[in-house]
C-alpha cells in the first residue's frame, strides 16, 4: 500500500508527463501553423527552434537560424500559399530531452490565383525535442517523404497586374 507521500508522488510523475506531452505536441502543431500562417516571416522560429537546429529534409540539410531563414525563403519563392497537417504523434520524454515521431502531410500551392495546381507530399517525421528556459523547442528534425503528387514546385510566378 502506498503511502500517502509516495501516491503524491506518483500523481505529480504523471502529471509532469501529461503535460511534457501536450506542451510537445502544441510545439508540433505550432510549428505547421506557423509554416502557413506567418510563411512571410521569420518571426517565429524562436518559439519553435533551438539557436542550433537541425533540419533535414529531400531537398537539403540546413543548421542554426541562418539555415532555417535559407529554407524558408526557398519554400516561400516555390509556394504562395501552403497547408501542413501533422499527426499521429509518439512522443517520449526522458528528463529534459524527447523524441517524436510523426505523420506530416503538406500542401504547397504556387499561385493563389490557382488552388486546384498544387503539389502534395506525405510523410513522416522524427523531432528531438528539448526543453528550454522558454520552454519545449525542437533541436533536430527530420523529414522522410514517402509519396507525392502533383506539379513539382519552381519559383513561383507573381500573380497578373490588373487581372490580366
Amino acid at each position: 500500500m502506498l503511502t500517502t507521500s509516495d501516491a503524491l508522488g506518483v500523481i505529480e510523475t504523471k502529471l509532469r508527463m501529461l503535460t511534457d506531452r501536450t506542451e510537445i505536441t502544441q510545439l508540433c502543431d505550432r510549428y505547421v501553423r506557423h509554416l502557413d500562417a506567418d510563411r512571410l516571416d521569420d518571426f517565429w522560429f524562436a518559439s519553435v527552434f533551438t539557436d542550433d537546429v537541425e533540419l533535414t529534409f529531400p531537398m537539403g540539410n540546413y543548421s542554426g537560424m541562418k539555415g532555417l531563414a535559407e529554407f524558408h525563403e526557398m519554400a516561400r519563392q516555390t509556394s504562395e500559399l501552403t497547408h501542413h497537417l501533422s499527426g499521429n504523434y509518439d512522443i517520449d520524454v526522458d528528463g529534459d530531452q524527447g523524441h517524436v515521431r510523426a505523420h506530416l502531410t503538406a500542401v504547397h500551392v504556387p499561385q493563389r490565383s490557382e488552388p486546384s495546381r498544387h503539389f502534395t507530399i506525405g510523410g513522416h517525421y522524427r523531432a528531438t525535442v528539448v526543453r528550454t528556459m522558454n520552454g519545449w523547442r525542437i533541436s533536430r528534425f527530420v523529414f522522410d517523404l514517402v509519396w507525392n503528387s502533383g506539379d513539382l514546385p519552381g519559383p513561383a510566378r507573381p500573380a497578373p497586374e490588373n487581372g490580366a
